[in-house]
This record gives C-alpha cells, sequence and structure tokens, in this order.
C-alpha cells in the first residue's frame, strides 16, 4: 500500500527518494578517487526515511546518526552543499567543517550530527524537554540505529522521556535484517539479549511498535500517530523500522556491488540482474514504492524516467559544484571556535 496522501504528493516523495539513491551513488564513485574520510550511507533505507520526516514541520528538530545524508536530504537540503561539505569545502552547510559525519543544518531541523552511537539520544531528548517547558507543540525526532539501544544514554534518555511525557518520537533504523556480521568481514549488527527490540522500549510504558521500513504506508501511518501523540502532549512513541542491508553497506566501505539503480526495475522484470535479485525484487523499498505508484495509477514509466533523469544530472552538477568550489582560508579553523 501507499500513504494516504494526493498523488502528487506521492510523486514527489519518490522524486525525494532517488535524490538520496543517486546523491549516494554519486558520494561512493567520488569517494573511489579521493579521501573523505569514512562514510555511510543510507541507500535502501529511503522509504522509512521519506515519508516518516514529510511529516515534520518548521521548528521541529531532528537528530541523526553516522547515517545522515538521505534524513537531511528528505528534509529538502541542496544536494551540491552537502556534497561540498563532505569535500571539506568553504560552499558547505559547515564551511567544511563537519564533513559527512557531522554535517548540521539548522534550517532543515538538523541542528548537529552526531557519528558516536547513541550520541543522538541525550540531544534529540534535551530538545523534547525544552519543547516541553516553552510549552510550544513541536516535536523531536530520534533517528538511531539499533546499535544505539546498547547504549547506556538510551536507557537514561528514554526514561527521563517517559517519566516527564515527552514530545519525541524514537525511530529506530534496523538495518540488521539478514546482516551476517563480522565473521563475514562486515559491520557487526546490534548484540543484544533482549528480544524483539520493541521491548526496550514498552519496559518504559510507551507505545513500541515495529513496522516494515519498507513499507511506505505502513511508515507513515505509525509516524503520523506518533507525532500527533507528541504534539498533544501525550508523550514519546518508539518505532523500530525494520530493513535488510543493502548489499552495498554490508563492507567495511560502501560498495556498489548492485551497481547504480535502473529504475527499469520497477516495471520491467527483465530489467533485474540474476544477481542479488531478490534485493531489487524484495528489499529495495524505492523500488517498492515505484512500482506500487505504477499500479495505482498515479503515475507512468516515461514520466519516472524523465524524473530520474533530473535527478541524475543534479547529482552530476552537485558533484561539479563540489569539486570547483574552494576550501576554506586556514584562518577559518578559528572561526566560530568556543574556546
Amino acid at each position: 500500500m501507499l500513504p494516504d496522501l494526493p498523488g502528487d504528493q506521492l510523486v514527489e516523495q519518490l522524486r525525494l527518494m532517488l535524490v538520496i539513491r543517486r546523491f549516494e551513488e554519486a558520494l561512493i564513485k567520488l569517494a573511489a578517487d579521493r579521501d573523505i574520510g569514512h562514510f555511510h550511507v543510507y541507500i535502501g533505507q529511503e522509504a522509512t526515511g521519506v515519508p516518516a520526516l514529510s511529516l515534520l514541520r518548521d521548528g521541529d528538530f531532528t537528530f541523526t546518526t553516522h547515517r545522515n545524508h538521505g534524513h537531511i536530504l528528505a528534509r529538502g537540503a541542496d544536494p551540491a552543499r552537502m556534497l561540498a561539505e563532505i569535500l571539506g569545502k568553504e560552499t558547505g552547510y559547515n564551511r567544511g567543517k563537519g564533513g559527512t559525519l557531522h554535517i548540521a543544518s539548522l534550517e532543515h531541523g538538523f541542528p548537529t550530527t552526531s557519528a558516536a552511537t547513541g550520541g543522538c539520544i541525550p540531544l534529540a531528548t534535551g530538545a523534547a524537554f525544552a519543547f516541553d517547558r516553552r510549552g510550544v507543540d513541536n516535536v523531536s525526532v530520534c533517528l538511531l540505529g539499533d546499535g544505539a539501544l546498547e547504549e547506556g544514554s538510551w536507557h537514561e534518555s528514554v526514561n527521563i522521556a517517559a517519566l516527564e511525557s515527552l514530545p519525541i518520537i524514537y525511530l529506530c533504523e534496523n538495518n540488521s535484517l539478514e546482516a551476517l556480521g563480522q565473521k563475514a568481514g562486515e559491520y557487526p549488527s546490534s548484540t543484544m539479549a533482549a528480544a524483539p527490540l520493541t521491548d526496550l522500549a514498552s519496559i518504559y510504558k510507551m507505545p513500541a511498535i515495529a513496522i516494515d521500513g519498507t513499507d511506505s504506508a505502513e511508515v507513515y501511518t505509525t509516524m503520523k500517530t506518533a507525532v500527533e501523540r507528541a504534539r498533544a502532549g501525550e508523550g514519546p512513541t518508539f518505532i523500530e523500522a525494520r530493513t535488510v542491508r543493502w548489499p552495498g553497506n554490508r563492507p567495511l566501505w560502501p560498495q556498489l556491488l548492485t551497481g547504480e539503480t535502473d529504475v527499469a526495475m520497477m516495471w520491467d522484470d527483465d530489467a533485474i540482474p540474476a544477481e542479488h535479485a531478490a534485493w531489487h525484487r524484495t528489499n529495495d523499498g524505492l523500488l517498492t514504492f515505484g512500482r506500487l505508484l505504477l499500479a495505482d495509477g498515479h503515475t507512468i514509466a516515461s514520466q519516472i524516467g524523465e524524473i530520474d533523469a533530473a535527478v541524475t544530472k543534479l547529482a552530476e552538477d552537485a558533484v561539479q559544484f563540489a569539486l570547483d568550489s574552494p576550501y576554506p582560508a586556514p584562518e577559518e579553523a578559528l572561526a566560530d571556535v568556543f574556546a
């Protein structure tokens, strides 16, 4: 199913998902030729972030993790300034000081990005505390990975959120389904005795829901309820969005193991390659979303092709902008330093 939204809004969500996909693919290719430091990509999780964050409005805050690019792009950030920031350029959102792991854009509702596991949890909870004490109906969204639930900051923060009925949604993006872990040379998945993960939130007497992170309708509906509860002063919600990790996210460095996404796979089964066919058919929420739009008559294949061509050009122009942008002057290293 699709989110209960007008067709033009659904098509715009598809466009944003494609912006994220083409941005991350472009970044992986860009990183092959230069050292940008370690980075993580959001490929395979677009059908979670785009519908979930579409429910936010100006004044709401979002706190995210090392897998941050997709979240910020979903809120309308400029891909060119994003890539410039990742390359350490003066034209980036943080004038090159944030890099890939710490991009912040207050205008898009991201005061900071924390690459420390669990680092975003107390920050998001603190923002919700401030909203509550100020008497405004803004909400705070904490985007965390499943591994962050192993940290002490989770228990300390969520206990305060529950006790104070804070306006916060903890959206846990669990991409560890089918992950093979360290024995296969991959990043480890979460290693907790608690199962299911929702038990780690329900014990604090808050709604705790597990959903399919590739089911955009389920994501949208569940998040809508959580946001409405938060705005009404009814307290926090925990949502676990489960996805199968994109094959290119399994190695220690992102790799285009499935190739650049061919949108024709949305309508032409013959376009799906034999290698990673299960991923393309079942686990890629972006492709699933496009197929649903086509099936429900909200768009046609040629329109998707036109959107993708425009988005691909946007990503290519963003790369060129970032490469052409200047580095900051050396004395900029001391600007905006607190001490």
